[in-house]
This record gives structure tokens, sequence and C-alpha cells, in this order.
């Protein structure tokens, strides 16, 4: 199913894509997935340090909770409540994993939650069919292909809420000093750290361009494997799933078949054994005064949904 074929009534939550607009898309899809293929050598040529390493993880660690803490589960489905710096504080992370800004994010997952797997869904694997040539290329689409179609979801139908905040509408519209700031600021602290040109270059290669890459490819695997391949426990309306060896990389997203079915709820992994990085950190937030109205998931609930009601014995207690 195309976009063409979508009904009217979609095609005006849209808003149009400029060439200007896909060419940046592509340039930011390609440049850092060409740095990740250079990795190897450049490491073994020898220009990676210890400070590249460290600086990599910081930023890893920035851009990363501030899609998943920030951008999904306090922006866009609103789990859980924080001081308004708290809030600005994830935007701004949020920007630096170079994803669209904030009102653009929103937007695209809402709009996503809405139709999920289904026509109009932004990026469902199964836009194609259900044969193996319509999944690989649904797949693709899922992965960072829809990144480039003709149409934007329309921020002023799906995150209205950010675009009428003063404070997060300013963040939204200064998206791209975002982008300057996530590559320069590494690249700045690796030269100052090592006091060198040198320094300077290899940490806006690893903390920069290889790190973005990574967060990238990591948030759009949930929306491409995360949807095809993995476990489902719980009953949904689409395809969503979990991916296990997702969990880490992924801060605990790739818990994604519980996320479909209680997209409000601040953890995601809610079975034993199940680690959600994201939810520790909105846990440790929360502990400090900088969360509140965090809405964890409540077991008995969730054990009215599982597929295999044996599974209930495996649901984690929670405490409001």
């Amino acid at each position: 199913m195309s976009l063409a074929a979508e009904a009217p009534t979609l095609r005006a939550e849209t808003e149009p894509t400029t060439v200007t607009m896909r060419a940046t898309i592509a340039v930011f899809i390609i440049v850092p997935f060409l740095a990740v293929l250079a990795a190897i050598p450049v490491a073994l040529l020898g220009w990676l340090s210890w400070v590249d390493v460290a600086l990599f993880f910081v930023f890893w660690a920035i851009s990363g909770f501030g899609i998943t803490v920030g951008y999904h589960r306090h922006f866009t489905h609103r789990s859980f409540k924080a001081p308004s710096w708290v809030s600005v504080a994830l935007a701004v992370a949020g920007s630096y994993a170079v994803e669209g800004s904030v009102g653009q994010w929103v937007a695209d997952h809402r709009k996503h939650h809405k139709f999920s797997d289904a026509p109009g869904d932004p990026h469902s694997p199964w836009r194609f069919g259900t044969t193996k040539k319509a999944l690989a290329k649904g797949l693709l689409f899922a992965h960072m292909g829809w990144l480039l179609e003709d149409n934007n979801t329309s921020i002023a139908t799906y995150a209205p809420d950010i675009a009428n905040d003063p404070v997060l509408a300013k963040v939204s519209a200064n998206f791209r000093l975002f982008v300057v700031g996530t590559f320069l600021v590494p690249a700045i602290l690796g030269g100052l750290i090592t006091w060198s040109w040198v320094g300077a270059l290899t940490a806006l290669f690893w903390a920069g361009i290889v790190r973005v890459a990574i967060v990238h490819h990591t948030t759009w695997s949930i929306n491409s494997i995360c949807h095809v391949f993995g476990t489902r426990p719980f009953v949904s309306r689409d395809k969503s799933t979990n991916v296990a060896w997702l969990a880490i990389p992924s801060f605990g997203e790739s818990w994604h078949n519980l996320h479909h079915v209680e997209p409000t709820s601040a953890r995601h992994g809610a079975l034993k054994g199940q680690f959600d990085m994201s939810a520790e950190v909105i846990r440790i937030m929360e502990h400090a005064k900088l969360a509140y109205d965090v809405r964890w998931p409540k077991p008995e609930r969730l054990a009215t949904k599982l597929v295999d009601p044996a599974m209930t014995r495996r649901l984690r207690g929670y405490s409001a």
C-alpha cells in the first residue's frame, strides 16, 4: 500500500518535503553509514584513543537517552512529567541524535501508533505486502527509506502540544543549531583534552559521525526489525515484537510488543529478565524529583493482555 492509495484525510495530515530537505536527510543517512564502514580501517591505522572511546559513550548516552527517555517516553507518550528545564534538556539531548526536531519526531511517532502496520503508518515494514520480496522491500523502507518520502507528518495535526509550547517550539525551530553542536562539541572537547588537531578530528569521527550512525540504525531497527522478527507475549492489534538482542543498544526500546499494547507506560520491559535501561533512568529521575506522575505498568492490568496466562508469574512488580 502506497501513500498515494491513502484516503484524502490522511493526505491532509502531511506537509510537503522539499528537494533540499530530502537531500539533507540523504546526506545525514549516507555519511554516518560510510563512517561506520571506515571505522575498522581508521582504528587499525591508530586513529582511535581512549579519549575517543570515552567521548563516544558520553555522547551516545546523551543522544540515545535523549531519544528514548525524552523524545519517545516523555514528549510523545507523556509517560512522565518533568520540570520545564528537564524537558528542555531532554529535547536538546534528543536533538543531538540528528533524527529530526522534537516536533517532527513526535508527530511521526504518534502517527505511527495511530495507524500501526496499517495504511497511513509512516514506516510499516508490511507496507508492500507479505511475500518475501515485498517484506524485504518493506524492511528497507521501514528502516530508513520512509525518511525520503515526499511528505512529512503534520506537526500541527499530531504534535500541537509541542508546537504550542513556546519553549519547545523554539528548541524545535533551532534543531539545525543542535545538529551542528552534536558534531562540534565532541570535536572541541577532543581537541582540548588532547591539545591537538588530531584529537579534535578523531573525536569528530568517533564521538560525532560514527556515534550518530549507531544511534540512527538502533532507532530505525525498532521501526523495521521489531515489527517483523521476535516474540509477541502480549496481544496487540499490530505486528510489534520483542527483540532481546536489541535491548541493550536500544536502551530498552526493543521490548516493543508491550509498548504498542501500553504506549504510555514508562517501562517497556515488563517481564522478568527484560532489562529496560530507559525505565531505570526514569526511575532514578523520579527519586531525584526530576520526573513525577510516572506511569508505571500495573501487573494486574498486563496479566489480562498476555497471550499465555501462564506467563503471569513472569510479570514484574511495580510501585506507582
